[in-house]
């Protein structure tokens, strides 16, 4: 193979056979169970990096079902977004994920910077109950429960929540182990439906693991859940600090 035939052929690892194909990605009947926490504010400042600012002590625990996305396929996932701000604009710095497939982590740590791991999450109903978990290896780290569809929301403003922005950490390491790319990177959700919404009484209990330390940011108060169910577009990402450079 030819310099330029790598240079043309380029996009993913392995260079012969991506992990995944080029965006963007369309995800269909995705479904969120988010619940906000309040929790230790010493606990936010160890881990939401500057020049994000924490707006309240809060945390969106979220669980995520995917079950036809483009290039990914059926997955499902589970983590911890935590609502900042950038330069006056409000959004929600996603500060860990752990999800049940191989494709969705590669492309989700290599072109945005997701801070994806191998784990096992599920949501499901059971009889009157939205019940989403989380377990690590044979380690149930996350239980979260909320009343199944018991109160209707205002799916206008479900969406103009789903439609602020998203921040992420990106980190690629060099081949001597040290930053090769360390920046904070913007994305946004597009093309965006939202097909239910609801709310419910809900509970959330988290463990701790030294691996996936989501106890790390120990749930002091549920704050509230909802359910929503949406079609929407992952939109491609844009880079607003550079930490090599800045």
């Amino acid at each position: 193979m030819k310099i330029d035939d790598v240079r043309q052929r380029a996009f993913a690892m392995p260079l012969t056979n991506p992990s995944y194909p080029p965006g963007p990605y369309r995800f269909v009947d995705r479904e969120f169970f988010v619940i906000t926490y309040r929790t230790d504010p010493n606990a936010l400042h160890a881990v939401v990096p500057e020049p994000l600012k924490i707006v309240e002590p809060l945390v969106k625990y979220e669980f995520i079902r995917m079950p036809d996305s483009t290039g990914f396929g059926d997955y499902t996932e589970s983590g911890q977004v935590i609502p900042v701000e950038y330069k006056g604009q409000q959004g929600g710095y996603v500060h860990a994920m752990y999800l049940d497939d191989d494709s969705p982590i590669a492309g989700g740590r290599e072109i945005w910077g997701f801070p994806k791991k191998l784990a096992s999450p599920s949501l499901r109903v059971e009889t009157d109950t939205l019940l989403g978990t989380l377990d690590y290896g044979s380690v149930r780290i996350a239980t979260g429960t909320m009343g199944y569809k018991h109160k209707m929301l205002d799916s206008q403003k479900v969406k103009a929540s789903l439609e602020a922005p998203s921040f992420l950490l990106k980190i690629l390491p060099d081949v001597d182990c040290g930053p090769r790319v360390c920046e904070l990177v913007r994305y946004y959700l597009q093309d965006l439906t939202v097909k239910g919404a609801w709310a419910g009484p809900a509970a959330l209990e988290l463990h701790h693991h030294a691996l996936a330390p989501v106890a790390d940011l120990p749930v002091l108060e549920v704050i509230s859940g909802v359910h929503i169910v949406t079609d929407l577009t992952l939109g491609l990402g844009e880079v607003v600090h550079d930490y090599l450079k800045d």
